[in-house]
């Protein structure tokens, strides 16, 4: 097999993407984003590049050095800094001109203007999930502490409210309390829009997570992890249900015996 080739942001998710592709054979040669991937990357592939988010020629160069042919990419890379200050990504030519083309600033529109320039240089980005179905979450209650009628009630309302705003590309999160809505996710990500909620809720609350309803598998799939459902309890915890089938949850065991020993429930929508 070819090498795969890994755009790693931040988080665990490039680590779970280079360690199951390696467990069937295949070389991993990733691009990192300087300030974004986790330098501990390094010990986790065959191969390592660092650039800055904006070098597009230098990550396709890189990859057809390496005979690259397949892409993946995983972890988060934080848009919202290009309104702090644009030069921070270093962006090359061809990152400006993909840039300024693009219809509007949402994230799908972004990543589909870099999936199509890959493409015209032969290279292919496959689903980020495809050496991670076994993470995708299974549907219903994952925990010893099960969501309350009230609770339940608000998942469904949250559900409905959380997948038109999914479609629209403005989140994929929404935080809920007696069926009203709290919190809604944007470009800030899911942390911070679990903390504001948290600020309103004063006590338990839910957290719904799904997928775009015409979700790319090759980006910006729901992932949660470890640090999500901390971030979590220390807003009030409460019930996080997720969509069942559809969302990343990284490191699942540690999730579900870390929300145990704190009475917080994790459930896979739509509940059995």
């Amino acid at each position: 097999m070819k090498p795969l080739g890994l755009l790693a942001g931040n988080g665990r998710f490039p680590f779970l993407v280079a360690q199951e592709a390696r467990k069937v054979g295949r070389r991993v040669v990733a691009v990192a984003f300087i300030e974004e991937a986790d330098p501990a990357l390094e010990q986790a592939v065959d191969k390592i590049h660092w650039v800055f988010i904006g070098q597009f020629n230098k990550w396709i160069k890189i990859f057809l050095n390496e005979g690259v042919e397949d892409v993946v990419m995983a972890g988060l890379v934080r848009h919202s800094n290009m309104y702090a200050d644009l030069k921070k990504f270093h962006p090359d030519m061809t990152a400006l001109k993909i840039f300024w083309k693009l219809r509007d600033r949402k994230a799908d529109t972004i990543l589909g203007g870099v999936a199509d320039e890959l493409a015209k240089s032969g290279l292919k980005l496959l689903p980020s999930i495809g050496y991670l179905t076994h993470c995708l979450a299974p549907e219903g209650v994952m925990t010893r502490r099960k969501p309350t009628s009230q609770e339940k009630d608000d998942i469904q309302f949250g559900y409905k409210l959380a997948k038109s705003m999914a479609g629209l590309d403005v989140g994929q999160t929404v935080c809920v309390k007696n069926r009203a809505i709290i919190a809604v996710e944007a470009m800030e990500g899911t942390d911070r829009c679990i903390r504001r909620a948290g600020e309103l809720a004063k006590g338990n609350f839910v957290i719904v997570k799904v997928a775009k309803p015409k979700q790319d598998l090759r980006f910006d799939v729901p992932v949660i992890g470890l640090n999500t459902i901390e971030t979590f309890q220390e807003a009030g915890g409460g019930i996080l249900a997720v969509e069942a089938g559809r969302t990343l949850m990284l490191d699942r065991g540690k999730m579900v015996e870390w929300a145990d020993s704190r009475k917080t429930g994790l459930v896979g929508v739509p509940l059995s």
